[in-house]
């Protein structure tokens, strides 16, 4: 099937020629296919920023002409097809997709076009310019030449402001004395726009709560001087009225903790901390609240403390809708001074939800079959804003495959509790000034899981969580957990899997430590959050040591042995990792994006270990990897389990201490939730100890970028609303497991599919 896609290409390459160079004949005779404009641009002084003023310029020319691709215009074809009397449904089809009404010499109308070019000359400074116009034809097609005259700009003197009433003067006075505008700069309307935007936006930060920049009006007088220079002057538009021009002191503040829309009738006011707290039975405490809320009575107003306080409130994760409302007291309005109410309604999300997800899970290890998990939330626990979520997860595995491996099973029944308080609780106070963006949050989490492989062993391990997350702003957040400790004990161990330890030392020594106890912490910059920029960075550092404070109390009963803390081996190792991700986007709307990520990891065991747990090693492969890869199936280094070892299905070794990834995919629309993708992937695990089972196949050296298992694809991504449902079919061109000489072999007809919910990075 893949070899006949070329033949098609070229077959629609030729139809498309075919079809385009036949659009002449539908042209109307006494008409011609406008084909777009030409502007020139001739100066008589030097011009800065004349490629940024070209682009503006050529923004306003209309119309467009119709689109163009590889010389052809396939769209403008489908139209006049679908004019005919019998246009037929591929025709049809194509033009609902693709097609394009014609544009004319007729549509053009220059006169209109010059004035803007004028208007648009105007705006930034160069007055009295001319602007001559003409038509370039042919017998079908016209275009147009803008020809333009440019005189020299005029430029700022000096900037004044004028005289204004108390006490807004005084506000604004101080608020240009950070004015961008300077001397010498380019009459330009669009930064006189800024700038009265930017003095709106203080002035709303000092009490202004009636101002609007619609009332400043900017004036420029040129009589001073004979050169083309200009003094400017700041004034108010007259008619602006009183409650505009004077300073607004929040006077009461009401918050309804339990707001309903539908009944509104609390009258129950506790006075706490300055601020009347409403509700008629105590949905969150009002000691706990107060922390969210940064309005206080006789402050003046300023709305980016009234946005800091409806985000604050917001991140607690207790309710729906934050709404913060002024109401003006006119009987307390004076020529200096306007009186407010601030009321902040809260709407509660549903206090108790339940959340079940029912998986079909297929691995590359030939393991398929259901998982469940059940979760119920408690929002608002203990009326603070608390969160508890519990969940419950089965899970039954069988592999089908031929051989002896036939007829394994796998069994998983886990349980897991997080509370998450929306504040700090430590041994020690924490001021307020520290987290003036976001309130930490405190995470506490308890878990226990049991594994059952049939023929194999049974692994019970649980594990304890106590840590911080804390937004610094926008885009950056920091996650701390001062407590880590996991438990792992292997049992059950069959003959078979006990012979598969006995033959792999490093496989041993990571199921050997059964303790796990020490410090995560973790730093992330995402600029993903902002949907409206062109560019965005992602980037997550993150740093995990064990071992480190219980080596203090540890014991050492045998000379030699591993040491115990409790009875039981500890591990000791230190690992840091870093993910970089760019996005660029671009096309109409944006809907184009070219991502691209880079990851690596490296992990160091030392004192009590000599090799990283097998549970913080790095793997590599799967849907959110190396996609044309199965989960895990890639390295170590350019180990082949199938040839350099035995085969068990169970891939436990196939991980390292050391991870590079690369990964680079352009994605683009197709047709309203449907999304298209084309990828290339790379990336390994290596081991900076060689494990001797390997034979040295799996360290890392300088010569790792000839061993990362690299493929391509395509993929289908169904997007409703920020939910992604996704279909990646890849296949590998270079794999490292392979000898060499062999390795670069595109293996088209041997994909891979890939389910997964979200988009990889």
């Amino acid at each position: 099937m893949n070899k006949t896609v070329p033949y098609y290409m070229y077959f629609c390459f030729f139809l498309f020629c075919f079809y385009s160079c036949s659009i002449n004949k539908y042209i109307p005779e006494d008409d011609r296919l406008y084909t777009g404009a030409q502007l020139d641009i001739e100066t008589d002084s030097m011009i800065t920023n004349l490629d940024q003023l070209k682009t503006e310029l050529a923004a306003v020319i209309r119309p467009e002409p119709n689109s163009k691709f590889l010389g052809m215009r396939p769209g403008l074809y489908f139209f006049y097809k679908n004019q005919q009397e019998k246009p037929g449904f591929l025709n049809r089809w194509f033009y609902k997709k693709i097609g394009e009404k014609p544009v004319y010499q007729s549509n053009v109308k220059i006169y209109e076009i010059e004035d803007l070019l004028r208007n648009r000359l105007e705006n930034n400074g160069f007055f009295y310019s001319a602007i001559v116009s003409t038509f370039k034809e042919t017998k079908r097609k016209a275009s147009v030449n803008y020809k333009l005259k440019v005189k020299e700009p005029y430029v700022v003197e000096g900037f004044h402001l004028d005289s204004l009433g108390v006490p807004i003067y005084s506000a604004i006075k101080k608020s240009i004395a950070t004015t961008p505008l300077e001397k010498g700069m380019r009459f330009n309307l669009s930064h006189l726009k800024l700038e009265r935007q930017r003095i709106d936006k203080e002035l709303k930060t000092k009490g202004y709560y009636n101002f609007n920049s619609d009332f400043l009006v900017f004036e420029a007088d040129t009589n001073r001087y004979k050169k083309k220079r200009f003094d400017l002057y700041l004034k108010l538009k007259p008619g602006t009225p009183t409650p505009a021009i004077v300073p607004y002191k929040i006077k009461t503040i009401n918050v309804y903790s339990n707001y309903n829309l539908q009944d509104s009738s609390a009258t129950k006011i506790e006075r706490y901390q300055a601020k009347n707290y409403i509700q008629e039975e105590e949905f969150f405490k009002s000691s706990r609240l107060d922390k969210y809320i940064t309005l206080q009575e006789g402050d003046f107003y300023n709305s980016n403390t009234s946005k800091n306080t409806a985000r604050r409130l917001s991140t607690i994760g207790a309710y729906k809708f934050v709404n913060i409302q002024y109401k003006e007291i006119d009987s307390a309005l004076t020529d200096s001074l306007g009186v407010l109410e601030a009321n902040i309604y809260l709407s509660p999300l549903t206090k108790r939800a339940v959340r079940t997800e029912l998986q079909a899970v297929s691995k590359s290890n030939n393991f398929i079959g259901p998982n469940l998990a059940l979760t119920y939330s408690n929002r608002n626990l203990f009326r603070g804003g608390e969160t508890l979520n519990t969940s419950i997860n089965f899970g039954y595995e069988s592999q089908f495959s031929s051989g002896d491996q036939a007829g394994l099973s796998s069994l998983e029944v886990g349980l897991k509790t997080e509370l998450i308080f929306p504040r700090v609780i430590a041994p020690f106070g924490m001021g307020q000034q520290f987290f003036k963006y976001a309130i930490p949050k405190t995470k506490t989490g308890l878990g226990i899981n049991f594994l059952k492989r049939s023929q194999l062993f049974t692994l019970l391990s649980g594990n304890a969580t106590y840590g911080y997350t804390w937004e610094a702003n926008e885009f950056i957040t920091y996650e701390l957990n001062p407590i880590a400790v996991s438990y792992n004990k292997l049992t059950n161990v069959t003959d078979e899997f006990q012979t598969i330890l006995n033959d792999n030392p490093f496989l041993q020594r990571t199921f050997d430590q059964e303790f796990i106890s020490g410090l995560t912490f973790s730093f992330t910059y995402n600029e993903m959050v902002d949907t409206a920029k062109e560019s965005q960075f992602y980037f997550n550092t993150s740093f995990d040591t064990s071992g480190n404070l219980i080596s203090l109390f540890d014991s050492e009963k045998t000379v030699g042995a591993s040491k115990e803390f409790l009875g039981l081996e500890y591990a000791q190792y230190g690992r840091a990792s870093a993910d970089f991700r760019y996005h660029y986007n671009f096309g109409k709307n944006r809907e184009q994006t070219l991502a691209t990520r880079i990851f690596g990891g490296y992990g160091l065991a030392y004192g009590n270990s000599v090799v990283v747990p097998f549970v913080k090693q790095y793997s590599s492969g799967g849907p959110y990897s190396i996609r044309a890869f199965r989960t895990r199936s890639i390295g170590p280094g350019t180990y082949n389990e199938a040839v350099d070892g035995t085969s068990t299905g169970t891939y436990f070794d196939q991980t390292g201490n050391v991870s590079i990834e690369a990964n680079l995919e352009y994605r683009f629309p197709i047709y309203s939730f449907f999304k298209g993708a084309l990828f290339v992937d790379a990336g390994n695990v290596w081991n900076t100890k060689p494990n001797p089972t390997f034979s040295g196949k799996d360290e890392f050296t300088s010569n790792f970028i000839n061993e990362l298992g690299m493929g391509t694809g395509f993929g289908l991504r169904i997007d409703v609303q920020g939910f992604v449902i996704r279909f990646d079919l890849a296949a590998p061109f270079h794999d490292p497991s392979l000898p060499k000489g062999e390795r670069y072999d595109f293996k088209f007809d041997e994909p891979l599919l890939n389910f997964a919910i979200g988009y990889p990075f």
